[in-house]
């Protein structure tokens, strides 16, 4: 298996490093710890020692043949550098070419895929400094798994935490598969990921349709199924466009992100891009009906009853499907089918009836599934049958439907992918 570099810089979430190197041996990695002497204030080394059965590298200078250039010998043997946590510190060091550390020259010299994960306070996410660094970074192809929001041991409530282990590890067996894409021969390291060149387009969260200022009707999605999508597909290396509706989550670096709020301004985006599109994943819940004439003022209590009439609204799913290019395959069509009885079959409706490549359907009666949780489990339908996702995390139930679109795209004609290079 894969000689693989794990990078463990000074944070809390140093801790869950761990388990991400116990993760790794589990799939048969060989696993080399290399801890920032922050790190070290958090986890000891010996911890990562018992667990890989190496030593630990923790100074760039430290006593041996040939220490002062190991950096370079690893540098040249991994097959991945996996940093998690990435503190703001590191991310800095690593957009910046700074190389005072082990860690730090070990990504300045390596040539293999670069992964990593970042964790820290909510502020320091989100300050400009840190995601124009981020940005630097992935524009370079060094890959980011998202952080978590939730509670963090700064005692604020945000986003920062870092990624749950088993997400890290999936993402690392992603970069890892993508040497042998099903979608051409192997690439050299760098040379990006198993969409590299492609154009995916993905909708998320839900849609409002106002009523009036102050009131609308909508629904309970989070959008975390579609920037679990967007995140995915940027990890392989695609060129991403995220439409998304009103949700309180940070899209992920690197995609180009599209806000809308109702099922028309979502039409109109998604239309006015998707021909241009490799993929087009329609993961957002869009109202079917909004308010035939909302009001330009709040409506009033009164002491009768109110009756809200509501029109239909446009089919995006559908729209898309009746593209002329769409009889050669392109855009290859995903479309989501969130439902609470009989979920198999109606997603074969749809299939059919608005001629798409790929349903995504789950049971949103159940607990765990659907809207507004970090997990899921659905049912991939397709002409060639149906494939049951058990539940897991969102991240990994997407990284299931992007490996499903990846083995549509070999079939899409060549010159499509190449025009879109």
């Amino acid at each position: 298996m894969a000689f693989i570099a794990l990078g463990v810089t000074g944070g809390i979430g140093a801790y869950k490093a761990v388990e991400i190197a116990r993760g790794l041996q589990k799939n048969g990695h060989d696993v080399v710890a290399v801890m920032t002497r922050s790190a070290t204030q958090f986890v000891g080394p010996l911890t990562f020692e018992a667990i890989t059965r190496r030593a630990v590298i923790t100074d760039q200078w430290q006593a041996g043949a040939n220490a002062d250039i190991e950096h370079i010998s690893i540098a040249s043997t991994i097959d991945l550098l996996l940093v998690a946590p990435a503190t703001a510190n590191t991310v800095g060091k690593f957009a910046n070419g700074l190389a005072d550390d082990f860690l730090s020259s070990l990504f300045v010299a390596t040539r293999a895929p670069v992964l990593i994960a970042p964790a820290m306070n909510t502020n320091m996410f989100e300050h400009p400094a840190v995601a124009k660094n981020l940005a630097t970074l992935i524009a370079r192809g060094v890959h980011v798994v998202d952080p978590g929001s939730g509670y963090l041991a700064c005692g604020w409530i945000g986003k920062g935490r870092l990624a749950e282990p088993e997400d890290v590890v999936a993402a690392a067996e992603q970069l890892l598969r993508a040497k042998t894409s099903a979608l051409g021969a192997p690439k050299p390291p760098g040379d990006g990921g198993t969409l590299a060149g492609r154009r995916v387009l993905v909708t998320a969260g839900p849609t409002f349709e106002d009523i009036d200022p102050v009131r609308f009707v909508g629904n309970r999605s989070s959008g975390r199924m579609g920037y679990a999508l967007a995140a995915e597909a940027l990890r392989r290396g695609a060129a991403v466009t995220l439409v998304t509706g009103p949700t309180h989550l940070t899209p992920p670096h690197g995609a180009e992100t599209i806000a809308v709020r109702s099922a028309a301004e979502m039409h109109a985006a998604v239309m006015a891009r998707a021909a241009d599109q490799d993929a087009v994943i329609m993961a957002a819940a869009v109202a079917d009906y909004t308010p035939a004439e909302p009001a330009s003022q709040k409506v009033k209590k009164t002491g009768g009853d109110l009756t809200i009439t509501l029109n239909r609204t446009k089919d995006i799913l559908a729209d898309v499907g009746r593209l002329p290019s769409r009889a050669q395959g392109v855009p290859v069509l995903v479309g989501f089918a969130a439902e609470t009885h009989d979920v198999v079959a109606y997603a074969q409706g749809k299939l059919e009836k608005k001629a798409v490549d790929l349903v995504v359907a789950n049971d949103v009666s159940r607990a765990g599934v659907g809207f507004d949780v970090e997990t899921n489990a659905v049912s991939i339908v397709s002409k060639a049958g149906v494939e049951d996702v058990p539940l897991q995390s969102k991240s990994a139930v997407a990284a299931r439907v992007l490996e499903r679109v990846e083995q549509l795209l070999i079939a899409v004609p060549a010159r499509h992918a190449a025009a879109k290079a």
